[in-house]
Formats: C-alpha cells, structure tokens, sequence
C-alpha cells in the first residue's frame, strides 16, 4: 500500500470514528435533544434554512470574483455550475477532489487548470481568514479557564494581523512562492486589492448569513430558560465563523466533519445548555449537507445540460461545441 493510499485509508478510519463518537454522544442524550429540537417551529425551522442557503451563493460569487479577476470571466450561470458541483468534494476523503472536480469541469470551458487550482486554494484560504476575523470576537468564549478580557484584548489584536495576510501585494507573493516550490509556472496576472476586497467582503456575508442560522435555531431551543441575549448572538454568529473556519484546516477530517459541531457546542453550552447545544449543531450540520446537495444538484443540472460533464467523444458525436467563458 502506497503512502497516499495508507493515508487516505487513516482519514476515512479517523471520520468513520469522530461520526460514531458524535453519533453516540446524541444517542445517549436523545431524550434531552429531542425536546430541545421540538422547540423548533416550522417558521423558525424555514427561517434557518433560507439563511443556511445564502453562504453558498455568496462563496461562490466570491470565487467568481477571484477567477475573473485573474482572468476567466464566467457568468453566474456556468460558474455556479463549476462551483456547487466540485463543492461535493469537501465531503470525501481527500483535501483536493473540490480542485479536481472545478478544474475538469473548468477545462471544457477553456480555464486552465492551474488558474482553476490556485483560484480553488486562494477561496479556501481567504474564506477561512474572514471567518475568523468574524469569529474572534467568540475566542472568550472557546478558551476556558484563562481571563476572558485578556483573551478577548488578544482576540481584538489578531483581527489587523488577519488582515494583514489579505494584502493583495502579500497575497499574491504568497501564491507565487506556492507555485515555485511546486515547481509551477507562474500565473499570467496578479490579485489586484479590488478583486480581494470584492471577494472578501462577500466571503464575511457567507460567514454572517451561517451564524444567523444558527442564532435562529438557539434561540428557539433556548425558550422558556433564561440566557444572556447578546452571549447567544456572540456564541452563534461569531461562534459558528470561529469553529467552521478552524475545523477548515483540519485537512485529515472531511468537510471538518465533527470539529465543527464540537467547538460549537463548547462555545454554546455555557449560554444555554449541552443538550439544547446539540440540538443546534445536529440541525445545523443537517440543512448545511442538504444545501450543499440541493445547489450541486442544480449545477450538475446545468452542467450535463450544457455538456460540462460529458467525455470529449460524448460531445463530438452529439457534435457540441462548449461555449468560451463569458464576463455576462
């Protein structure tokens, strides 16, 4: 067995593993769960899944912002297909199938694969980036045991040097020094500071429009006990920015399966209670996967229409000629 191969194997044992734990953990705490989770109204289970479908379409016009401005404009309608459809990627063993995915599908519409590549890693890392500059000011409450107004004046200092990394001059160098060690050739252009700021900004919507979702769902399980108001909205918003960027650079997980629910729950449960924590993270992982199922569903749809998944002799016996990338 290969070293890639043995490793991939320790990364679905390692999921196979955190899902069993979590999965336990709700089990022997159903009763208390499920009452928490009967809280929860239609309007208010709506509600929650109208904001979790928001963030999807804002990364994406994210990434769009970031492949136009480096060279391949793209309509909405092909670069939601691209998109939503190697998103599926996250969710198996691996760090790159969402790479591998964009990047084929990309090729038929003539985007080069390294362009698609570093536009791929260059989404990843300023998304997790603005989600924890959204999520500092929630580090008070995932650090326990310390003194919450130095941690909070700690959390307050990293949100500059966050920024910092978002300079487009330190970027760009960044990606540069990427593809020589990969021994890659250089890309055509640079990031310029509007196309960062442009995708920045609506990668911090994605992470605002999340923790709404979340703060709808906790704050209808924690009816009928007493809370602080403003904690809750801290520990949900930037609570859930906090602990889903930082379960994105746990590369061995897929998707951060279990990371996520985890450092939500430490942050959440304090302010309400274990039970009613679980509730939220359960519910929330629920409408985050079928989301993300429903938008790939829409792009393969586009995609297979518009002959973005088919094989090269498919399109030549049908005889399709895939359309040039638009800026429309």
């Amino acid at each position: 067995m290969t070293r890639a191969r043995l490793f991939t194997a320790m990364r679905i044992v390692l999921a196979l593993l955190v899902v069993t734990a979590v999965s336990v953990a709700v089990a022997r705490n159903w009763a208390e769960v499920s009452k928490d989770i009967d809280k929860i109204d239609g309007r208010t289970f709506a509600l929650a899944a109208v904001l979790v479908c928001l963030p999807p379409i804002f990364t994406m016009l994210g990434w769009r912002v970031l492949l136009a401005d480096l060279g391949t404009p793209l309509h909405v309608a092909p670069a939601g297909g691209v998109f939503f459809v190697g998103q599926l990627g996250k969710y198996l063993p691996g760090a790159v199938w969402s790479i591998v995915a964009q990047a084929e599908m990309g090729a038929r519409l003539q985007i080069p694969r390294r362009r698609s590549a570093v536009v791929a890693f260059t989404t990843v890392a300023v998304a997790a980036i603005c989600g924890l500059i959204v999520g500092m000011p929630a580090v008070p409450l995932l650090i326990t045991g310390g003194n919450a107004s130095t941690t909070g004046w700690v959390a307050l200092f990293m949100v500059p040097l966050l920024c910092l990394v978002l300079w487009p001059r330190l970027l760009n160098w960044l990606i540069a020094t990427v593809l020589r060690v990969l021994r890659r050739e250089p890309l055509e252009r640079q990031l310029s500071g509007r196309a960062v700021l442009g995708a920045s900004t609506l990668f911090i919507a994605a992470w605002i429009c999340s923790g709404l979702h979340a703060w709808v769902l906790a704050r209808a399980t924690a009816t009928g006990t007493a809370y602080d108001g403003s904690t809750l909205a801290l520990a949900t918003i930037a609570g859930f920015a906090l602990a889903s960027s930082l379960a994105m650079f746990s590369v061995v997980l897929p998707a951060g399966v279990g990371v996520r629910e985890g450092l939500l729950v430490l942050m959440l449960a304090p302010v309400t209670s274990t039970s009613a924590a679980t509730a939220v993270v359960v519910l929330s992982r629920f409408l985050t996967v079928m989301s993300d199922v429903l938008f790939a569903l829409g792009g393969w749809l586009y995609a297979r229409s518009h002959h973005l998944l088919t094989s090269h002799d498919e399109r030549d016996q049908d005889q399709v000629v895939v359309d040039r990338p638009t800026g429309r």
